[in-house]
Parts: C-alpha cells; structure tokens; sequence
C-alpha cells in the first residue's frame, strides 16, 4: 500500500503563552500543500515494526514518528500485526513543513486500512496528538484548517474547500531548532501581535481576498528565527525584492514563502531563483 503524505505550510500562527507542560498555546491556519513524501506499507509475519528510507537522516527506531504511530495501533488493536514502512522523503527536513508528522498520519489512515481498523477520523486525530503537535491535522486530509491548542486541535476550514492558492516556497539548507526558537520567544513575548485575528483572516481567505490586505498572513515566531537564523532573513529579502507579497516563513522555519495568483507565475520564478541561489531548495506548490 502506497500513501501520499504531503507537506503543510502555516499562513496563520499566533503563538499565545507557554503552557506548564512546557508546550505552547497557539493558533494557526494550517494550508496542506502539493510538495509531498511516499509511505509504503507493508504487513509482515511477524509483528515487529520496520522503517526503510534512503535519507540517512531519517531516524529509523522509536523516535520516527512513523514508528511511533504503529507501535500505538499495534498495541492498541492488533498486537501480534507487523508493518514495514518505506519512506521516500521529498519534504525538506525540519523545514517547518510538517514532513515527519505528515509521515506519521500517513501511517495511521494507511494502517486504519491496512489492518482493517475502521477507526474514524476523530479516532485517529485523538491518537495523532499523542504523537506530534502537527500530526492530527494531516489526519483530516483537508486543504485548510484551524489548529489550536498547541496545534493538536483542528477544526477543518469547510467553506475553504474550494480555494486553491499557489506558492513559492524556498528552503535553506540549514537546520532550526524549534525548542530554541520557542524558548528565545518566551524571552521576547509580546514583540509582535497579528494585524488581525484568525476569523478575518479566514473570511479574506475564503474571498480570495488575502492579497489585497498587508499583514493578514502572520507567524509569531519569523522575527525570532530570523534573529537567530540570518540565511532565512536573506531568504525573505530576496522573495520581497521579486515584488512578491505577502511573504512569510512556516512555522519555526526555515521554510519561507510567497502568496502567487498563477502556478505559470509560480513556475517562471522558482526557475529563476534556482539559478541564482543553487544553495536554497526551491519548490512551486499548489493547495492540495
């Protein structure tokens, strides 16, 4: 069985206050975008639990998220059941693309199948926020929701099912922390607030009306990364001297992109930009 599992660009993040679990509040708009991973899934005859990638980078025991999610299922509902998991990685590492918890829903909803569960989605959303902040939201399969919480809330975006948006998204090859950036912004809480709140800001999506209204896209923690993370200031310089706008990064970065109107537009740029800055990975993507 074969699963896509695409990436997910935050439009909206508005990060509240640091909750005493350590973890934090926060709302975003989650967008789920074309630039997508392969799942392959596997039953084995034994019940052990395999994960296979080519990228040496990918953890392949317990901390992979993939793994975390089958070993759930498994012992939840199908002890003596084993899986091996394939992954083809094309969603930048720790870019601020949810590529690892996109990963791991896609375990989850293929595994729900594979092993004939017949879990519903509530179910395996439940399951999903014990894994990762990110991971219900890939859950839904949905091209927009809203996330709360510290993310592991969603409520899916209906009256958005119909929109589709097309970006430049650019990726420096740098690693974030996301622990560091967070821990830097509860020194420097309060130094930037959305323009507007999460309602206004899905009613101009739902109008097509986000191009019109400069700072209607927000993310707390850009000024933060950038503080700390140059090349990702530099990332953002370069989208905004193309006269594209609006321009932000996705979650704790280094990811950055741009609002476009075309996927034409979309295309022409990311050619040019990949000529000029070999070092930056540079994608055109779509809502999916």
């Amino acid at each position: 069985m074969v699963i896509h599992s695409f990436a997910k660009i935050n439009l909206f993040l508005q990060v509240i206050n640091k909750r005493p679990d350590n973890y934090h509040n926060l709302k975003t708009v989650f967008e789920r975008i074309s630039l997508k991973d392969s799942i392959t899934l596997k039953n084995r005859r034994d019940n052990l639990i395999k994960i296979k990638c080519g990228n040496k980078n990918i953890p392949k025991d317990e901390n992979n998220l993939c793994f975390k999610a089958a070993k759930i299922l498994r012992s939840k509902f199908c002890p003596f059941k084993g899986v091996d998991i394939s992954i083809t990685k094309r969603i930048p590492i720790a870019a601020g693309l949810g590529g690892g918890s996109s990963n791991a829903a896609a375990v989850l909803l293929g595994l729900n199948r594979l092993w004939g569960l017949k879990l519903p989605k509530i179910k395996l959303a439940e399951i999903a926020g014990k894994i990762g902040s990110d991971v219900a939201f890939f859950v839904y399969e949905v091209p927009f929701a809203f996330g709360y919480g510290r993310g592991e809330k969603i409520k899916p975006l209906n009256n958005l099912r119909k929109v589709r948006l097309w970006h430049l998204l650019v990726v420096p090859k740098i690693h974030v922390s996301t622990p560091l950036i967070y821990k830097h912004w509860d020194n420097l809480a309060g130094l930037t607030k959305p323009l507007y709140n999460v309602k206004i800001f899905t009613s101009a999506l739902a109008r097509n009306n986000l191009v019109f209204k400069p700072g209607l896209l927000f993310n707390s923690l850009e000024q933060v990364t950038i503080s700390q993370y140059s090349k990702v200031g530099r990332v953002k310089e370069a989208l905004l001297k193309l006269e594209l706008s609006p321009v932000l990064m996705s979650g704790s970065g280094p990811a950055v992109f741009a609002l476009l109107l075309s996927g034409e537009k979309a295309l022409r740029l990311a050619k040019v930009i990949r000529k000029t800055n070999k070092s930056w990975r540079v994608f055109a993507v779509k809502t999916v």
